[in-house]
């Protein structure tokens, strides 16, 4: 990349909203770059609530404005092929990021979606804030510094074919890949790529597209990944061949965070069939072999001395015990005797965020260099503590961003990277890390075990007061936001500096969207001891679940429907529009046969509103149904969900976004949890850790994108649990009568025997055929 920054011309803040400032940047092909330069909503209820932090200023303003300064560092090229490019500097993990992405290059370019290639950028430094994927805000960010970069390319284009068609440019008409004159010549974009480029930088105004003359944008469109996806070539992590990287895993403690402190038979296990190297690190004993199913061999013949971690002898009871005993004290309940109070106090364990595809890296670390190779969310950070801990420089560490099989938050660190790069270094090979599954549930990233207790007071048919506090484990934020910086402030002592992110991170997302007078919402952490991090959402499914179950029984304290009763306390006119629709879409208010019944919530959330309808079936004969080797209980049978995420780039992708969400709700609702016993976490796989499986989705799953006139999109990729968790939990409630005290509902009982912790890793199956049916 050229040197840029003593060429910025400042961004003249006057000219109206659809025209930038951007640059053509010197080079041999056309490349081209962004330069880049806020809402109350009403009150009409006896007692309104004054607006919250979020809703004046929000996560997404505060990620937005971190990645402005560098938002002209991102460019699109123009090849010879006629191939636009663009290295997008966030991470794709199945979201879709790539295909909207490429929509939005495609639309201002005038160029067909197949003839726009998103590769993942490398780690970045001089980006500094502008390459951390998380609090879906890759769209928000990104929408228009992708398409001013892209309409500087098109104006380039045109300029250059101004002079070959010997036309001027407001005459020119560019329509596929290709400008044609008036007289019916033309000449294609990869004709031009060389004739349009810059010997040197230089600034450009462009307008972009209105929306009304959008072709692309709004339009649903297949993944451009989608077919690689299913037939298998899509290359993930350990998909790539780097020279000499065999597979490599490691043998863990058996308590959380246990160290390795000497290997009793090194020499036996290193002379065992494929193994090549073995390697004694603070975090377990790493095997390196010719195939994986080696290293787990190894891995399981591995006898090893451990110090037990931090949480040994700790378990559920124990958490929540010493969770209860931090809890902040609810404030003073008014003197008046007819005021009336609605309380709740519920428990939510740890849940995993273990994606399908685990935390796997590829490291290859010479005396003088390492490159690396993963699915990575924030990977500056990743870099610089890479560097760090290989006592290196940060330009002597490359950090290559690899599509990933899915994240929830997960690859927002970088554990799997930091580990490959260190034993490559202490077996002075190149290695290709795999986590097992096991290592995944026990040593992995978890959402944090916490309780919610809220206090509502009212009084006649006004709500006066509603007060929520969430106190819970550490969420650790030490990647910070994305770079070195900010990931040491997020490391103060004693965890102060984690606390400041949490605190800043809660006030920015949680908000109560209804006219409940005095509203207070407040967060405490206090345990640093667990390996935790921003599962899908943070803190929205837990705060969210806790205030909706309580505003059903302040609806059923004032003998109103639950519906009638949000509609007529909601303080957002789009929270009302999308509650009016999922309401009739959903058919709220029809006849449920006893032990059924449905459930109704709402989120506001990333610029988007949503509701969300369900139906459960809670009924013995459902509950105890028998399908082998699951976990069945109570079945979601409908959902009906809609959503506002102001201007959508692709429907077809939020509406799979949706589902996705909307399984991860059901799922923490009623089955997924990891139970704490001595010290470690007993679920070792995605067999005994019960994400919604085929037998608990609901067999109709209607998503309703709303129609927006706002030109802002919104967050999606983390807009379908909350509301889905809420409105189960409600449903739960009504279909049996008892308000649900913590979740998952089935946590109390174990339905699995645990697999063994030494070894700990089980045996590869060898009868995979029989388990099929």
């Amino acid at each position: 990349m050229p040197e840029q920054s003593d060429r910025l011309v400042p961004l003249n803040h006057a000219v109206p909203r659809r025209r930038f400032l951007g640059y053509v940047i010197g080079g041999a092909t056309l490349v081209a770059a962004a330069d880049l330069g806020l809402l109350a909503e009403r009150a009409s209820a006896v007692i309104p609530t004054v607006p919250q932090p979020a809703e004046l200023y929000d996560l997404n303003d505060a990620l937005t404005d971190a990645a402005r300064p560098t938002a002209n560092l991102i460019t699109v090229e123009i090849h010879e092929d006629g191939t636009a490019s663009f290295s997008l500097p966030r991470a794709e993990v199945g979201q879709g990021i790539t295909t909207s992405s490429a929509m939005l290059i495609a639309e201002e370019l005038d160029l067909p979606l197949d003839k726009v290639v998103v590769t993942l950028a490398p780690a970045r430094p001089e980006l500094l804030f502008n390459q951390l994927t998380g609090g879906s805000n890759t769209t928000i960010a990104t929408y228009t510094p992708i398409r001013v970069a892209a309409a500087v390319a098109k104006a380039a284009l045109l300029e250059a074919a101004a002079i070959v068609l010997g036309d001027t440019v407001g005459a020119l008409v560019a329509k596929g890949g290709v400008i044609s004159a008036p007289n019916g010549a033309s000449v294609t974009y990869g004709e031009l790529a060389v004739r349009a480029a810059s010997p040197t930088t230089r600034s450009i105004e462009v307008e972009l597209k209105a929306s009304s003359d959008f072709t692309v944008i709004g339009t649903p469109q297949n993944r451009v990944d989608a077919l690689a996806a299913v037939t298998g070539t899509k290359d993930f992590t350990t998909d790539l061949q780097v020279d000499n990287a065999l597979p490599t895993m490691i043998c863990r403690a058996p308590t959380l965070n246990g160290t390795a402190k000497s290997i009793n038979n090194e020499a036996a296990v290193t002379a065992m069939p494929g193994v090549t190297h073995v390697a004694l690190l603070d975090f377990g004993v790493a095997v390196r072999a010719r195939t994986f199913g080696q290293c787990i061999d190894a891995v399981r013949a591995l006898d090893v001395v451990w110090a037990e971690g931090p949480v040994a002898g700790e378990s559920d009871a124990t958490i929540v015990k010493q969770v209860r005993a931090a809890q902040l004290p609810m404030p003073a309940l008014p003197a008046n005797p007819l005021v009336q109070t609605v309380t709740g106090d519920f428990v939510f364990y740890f849940r995993s965020n273990s994606p399908m595809d685990t935390n796997s890296a590829i490291a290859d670390v010479r005396a003088d260099s390492a490159t690396i190779w993963a699915g990575l969310k924030s990977p500056i950070v990743a870099q610089q503590r890479i560097a760090e801990a290989l006592g290196m420089a940060e330009d002597q560490v490359k950090v290559n961003v690899v599509t990933a099989g899915g994240s929830f938050g997960r690859r927002l660190f970088f554990d799997g990277a930091l580990e490959a790069a260190r034993i490559s270094q202490a077996m002075g090979q190149p290695v290709k890390l795999m986590w097992h599954r096991a290592d995944d549930a026990r040593a992995g990233r978890a959402h944090p075990l916490g309780t919610c207790r809220v206090q509502a007071t009212y009084l006649g048919g006004e709500v006066l007061s509603f007060n929520q506090s969430l106190t819970c484990v550490e969420t650790d934020y030490r990647h910070g936001l994305g770079e070195l910086l900010t990931a040491r402030g997020s490391d103060l002592p004693g965890g102060l500096g984690n606390q400041g992110f949490a605190q800043t991170i809660f006030a920015l997302t949680q908000e109560i969207p209804y006219n409940f007078g005095e509203v207070t919402q407040t967060v405490l952490e206090v345990d640093e001891r667990f390996n935790t991090g921003s599962m899908r959402n943070i803190y929205s499914p837990d705060v969210r679940v806790a205030a909706e179950l309580v505003v059903d029984q302040l609806a059923a304290r004032m003998k109103m429907d639950p519906l009638a009763f949000r509609l007529k306390f909601e303080r957002n006119d789009r929270l009302r529009a999308v509650l009016q629709k999922v309401a009739a879409a959903g058919e709220w208010g029809r006849p449920m046969a006893p032990g059924t019944a449905q459930g109704i919530a709402i989120h506001k959330e990333y610029k988007g509103v949503s509701a969300c309808v369900v139906e459960i079936d809670a009924r013995p004969v459902t509950v105890d149904r028998s399908i082998p080797n699951a976990v069945t209980g109570p079945r979601v049978t409908r959902v009906t969900y809609a959503i506002d995420a102001g201007r959508v780039v692709n429907p077809r992708g939020l509406e799979a976004q949706m589902q996705g969400g909307i399984n991860d709700g059901i799922a923490l609702a009623l089955t997924s949890s990891l139970h704490l016993r001595d010290g470690h976490f007993l679920e070792g796989s995605w067999d005994n850790y019960f994400y919604t499986r085929q037998w608990n989705t609901p067999p109709r799953v209607d998503v309703i994108v709303m129609p927006s006139d706002s030109e802002q999109p919104g967050g999606a990729g983390e807009a379908g649990v909350a509301a889905t968790f809420a409105a189960v939990a409600c449903a739960y409630a009504r279909a049996t009568g008892t308000v649900p005290t913590h979740f998952p509902i089935n946590h109390d009982t174990l339905s699995f025997t645990p697999k063994p912790f030494i070894p700990p890793i089980p045996q590869s199956p060898t009868n995979g055929l029989q388990l099929t049916w």
